[in-house]
């Protein structure tokens, strides 16, 4: 059997040492002769391999590092030592190591076309999704016994229900603060009973389902695209598709219509609760009774603002339940995708729902419910 990594240090005759390597130079063999070979600081002029019987890439590595930093040559070395030492060779460089950078005029062509490239991407996933609820839709009709009605009811419970008390938790606060804020700001002109007024209408037509549309996509449309995710990881998709279960189906349709059915209820709850807020800080630091405050919404507030909240709500329901399926749904190669797409879920819904917001904002200015 080989002997293990030896060697010595011998007099080359010419004032220097000649550092004699013996052995098998393998990565599992080196630890300790590595840390002594490590602390050798008399001078060496050349390594000498023609003793070493054995070795790999990393005996060649500790070899070439060793002739480096004495400044010394490699002396007796075989055909495979020869060649393992090309590979693993160090080379000085005074430039620097990180590639070269493409000019800034086709750096920024480049960065946009890529963009442009995965938006249009983006655009065929989102109408093929779209024709796959379509199909699911059609199919649904034509079979009312595939729809999966308990897991619709699920779905309800867990989008509306149980977001009951972090909806009306927020709507309060933000009718308290709006209250405030707004009875400080009329007060210079005198007119501090015009936060009724401020309160019922920002509420019903845009805080009170704005601000719920953004709770549920955080809390909603997170859940579906990591649940869906976390599915396509586990096979559990592609099993259901073997097994003649469609997950558009199962999965996304009872997803989409709870977020839409659910939707115009919590917008309704969280306008109210964000209008008893409202009277709350009337009642204490505005001197209007808390009933008269409610008394005068009915008067203030027309009809068709509690209708352009209703008209809102649903859309914003279903855009909510389209992002987050359709996120979880591109999940694809490792658990990393579950988090970018459950991050890319949330963003692109309440940026749509913004967008969305502005237009009917416009729309029905235009149609005079202003």
């Amino acid at each position: 059997m080989d002997e293990g990594p030896q060697f010595s240090l011998e007099d080359d005759g010419a004032g220097g040492n000649r550092l004699v390597l013996s052995g098998r130079y393998l990565v599992s063999t080196l630890g300790r002769t590595n840390q002594q070979l490590r602390a050798i600081d008399a001078p060496v002029s050349a390594v000498d391999l023609a003793g070493v019987t054995a070795i790999d890439t990393v005996g060649a590595w500790v070899a070439s590092t060793l002739a480096q930093r004495h400044g010394a040559e490699i002396t007796g070395a075989k055909e495979r030592s020869l060649r393992l030492l090309e590979a693993v060779k160090i080379r000085e460089s005074s430039g620097s190591v990180a590639p070269d950078r493409l000019p800034v005029w086709q750096r920024v062509p480049d960065h946009v076309g890529a963009m442009m490239r995965d938006l249009l991407r983006g655009m065929a996933g989102v109408v093929g999704f779209l024709g796959q609820i379509i199909l699911a839709i059609g199919s649904v009709i034509r079979h009312p016994s595939r729809f999966r009605g308990r897991a619709l009811v699920r779905q309800m419970e867990l989008v509306g229900v149980s977001a009951l008390p972090i909806v009306g938790l927020m709507s309060f606060l933000i009718g308290i603060v709006i209250a405030q804020q707004g009875a400080v700001q009329l007060a210079q002109f005198g007119a501090e009973t015009l936060t009724v007024n401020l309160v019922g209408r920002i509420t019903l037509r845009e805080l009170g389902v704005l601000m719920t549309a953004i709770m549920v996509a955080g809390r909603s449309g997170s859940a579906f695209a990591a649940q869906i995710g976390t599915m396509k990881l586990t096979e559990e998709v592609d099993a259901m598709r073997t097994i003649g279960i469609s997950p558009v189906e199962a999965l996304v349709l009872p997803r989409i219509l709870a977020s839409v059915l659910m939707m115009p209820l919590l917008g309704a709850y969280a306008a109210v609760v964000a209008i008893i807020g409202g009277a709350v800080i009337g009642e204490v630091a505005l001197g209007i009774p808390f009933l008269n405050f409610l008394e005068r919404i009915k008067d203030v507030v027309p009809i068709h603002d509690l209708w352009v909240g209703m008209i809102k709500a649903p859309v914003f329901g279903l855009i909510i339940g389209l992002a987050g399926c359709y996120q979880g749904m591109q999940v694809e190669g490792d658990s990393e995708q579950v988090g970018k797409r459950t991050t890319q879920a949330v963003v692109s819904a309440i940026f749509m729902v913004i967008v969305i917001d502005a237009f009917f904002a416009v729309f029905f200015t235009e149609i005079g419910w202003s």
